[in-house]
């Protein structure tokens, strides 16, 4: 995802209905259909605006990145996270922190299109596919109670 003029990255803002949440029967859902985001191709050029990185630097001996600038492109996704396992509280008051995370499994259908390209992620999803998926309802910052 692109940096935003804010410099907020890797979040949009997604219409109400597009999330649906009972935490208290585990199970969630993302749908998201044509949002339109910038390909930035890789973490490296989200992060210097396209220009890439010359590798060597400062001592350290990292491969170059080719700069590649961003394109406009469209992304479509349905997540879905359903089944409780194992739920684990923490609560950090010097951190004003409190939470609780639900271990959940998780299916993800997703797609992407930019002019030449376009790729759709195995239908139906598989479940075994996921590794870790967790729900969570947390309080924070100015929301800590």
């Amino acid at each position: 995802m692109h940096i935003d003029s804010n410099d907020v990255f890797w979040m949009v803002p997604v219409a109400q209905h597009a999330v649906e949440v009972d935490f208290d029967e585990a199970r969630a859902r993302l749908r998201v259909n044509g949002l339109r985001v910038f390909d930035d191709h890789d973490i490296v050029n989200s992060l210097t605006f396209g220009l890439g990185f010359p590798g060597n630097t400062g001592g350290l001996t990292l491969p170059p990145i080719p700069p590649v600038a961003p394109v406009r492109a469209t992304v479509s996704f349905d997540v879905e996270w359903n089944g409780g396992g194992a739920t684990t509280e923490i609560h950090n008051s010097a951190q004003s922190f409190k939470g609780s995370f639900l271990s959940t499994g998780a299916t993800i259908k997703w797609s992407v299109e930019q002019p030449g390209f376009r790729f759709e992620s195995e239908t139906p999803p598989v479940p075994g596919r996921n590794l870790v998926s967790v729900l969570g309802r947390e309080q924070n910052g100015a929301f800590f109670i």
